[in-house]
């Protein structure tokens, strides 16, 4: 018979896709989803960086299929939904880890930088959500859990629009847990703090400066890991969280708690 923690937090038989999961934070997400049960669904733009993703997942056992799309295309939302429906048999739970930033002061900020962050940090995940839905919703339930940013509550120079979509995404979760949860969806949020990945390891904790200034702000004095947001994924991933839905679990070393003057000093 299976323990309380076995039958609450095991993904065993689940099946997941993770969009942007060839990145820092969606592999450590997928190989943690992986040892839990799942077969996972490995998404990125770039097929030697999935296939990569897949390898450190079957390094631990796991099961892992991978899928390449540009979803900053409009039909490759719902198409990227469909594929991986139909390979991995059902659909249980869908994490939107894909982004990413052009660090730019709002004065040089061109309609197409705009468009480009846009299309594929809120739009695409807005429409694989929707997508998603229907398939769930006809399974009986299934779990969503987008990735957001402390851009979308911290106003911080040189990142409006990539803030911006972080901000929507958190807010349309929201709407989506209210409408979804007839459906038995549970639609949540994790805001990760300053994480230490490949795509911020030169422009944030290689530079001097900025390095600093963020270590001074995060009580913890350090970037996050990856593997830090495991706990908080599988959380929202799984039955334990079954009465959570709209909600947003910050994942911030205490930069949001606060600060102090002897600290700062």
């Amino acid at each position: 018979m299976a323990t309380l923690f076995q039958r609450l937090f095991s993904l065993t038989g689940k099946t997941a896709l993770i969009t942007g999961a060839s990145g820092g934070i969606g592999t450590a997400l997928a190989v943690a989803l992986a040892e839990a049960g799942a077969t996972v669904g490995i998404h990125g733009r770039t097929p030697e960086k999935v296939a990569e993703a897949c390898r450190q997942v079957q390094a631990v056992g796991g099961q892992a299929c991978a899928f390449s799309a540009d979803l900053s295309e409009t039909d490759a939302n719902p198409r990227l939904i469909e594929d991986a429906t139909h390979t991995l048999g059902r659909l249980d739970i869908l994490i939107n880890c894909a982004a990413m930033n052009r660090r730019k002061p709002i004065a040089d900020v061109t309609p197409e930088d705009y468009d480009t962050i846009m299309a594929l940090n809120l739009r695409s995940a807005y429409f694989l959500c929707q997508a998603a839905h229907r398939q769930m919703r006809v399974q009986g339930g299934g779990k969503i859990v987008n990735i957001s940013s402390a851009n979308e509550r911290y106003g911080l120079g040189t990142v409006s629009v990539y803030g911006a979509s972080k901000a929507g995404l958190a807010q349309v979760s929201r709407v989506m847990a209210v409408e979804w949860a007839k459906d038995n969806i549970q639609v949540n949020c994790i805001v990760p703090g300053f994480i230490m990945t490949p795509l911020t390891a030169q422009p944030l904790w290689g530079d001097a400066h900025r390095n600093q200034w963020l270590r001074d702000r995060i009580p913890m004095h350090r970037p996050g890991e990856p593997e830090e947001l495991v706990g908080a994924t599988l959380l929202l991933a799984s039955p334990a969280s079954s009465y959570m839905t709209g909600s947003t679990i910050v994942v911030d070393g205490g930069f949001f708690a606060g600060g102090s003057w002897e600290m700062d000093a």
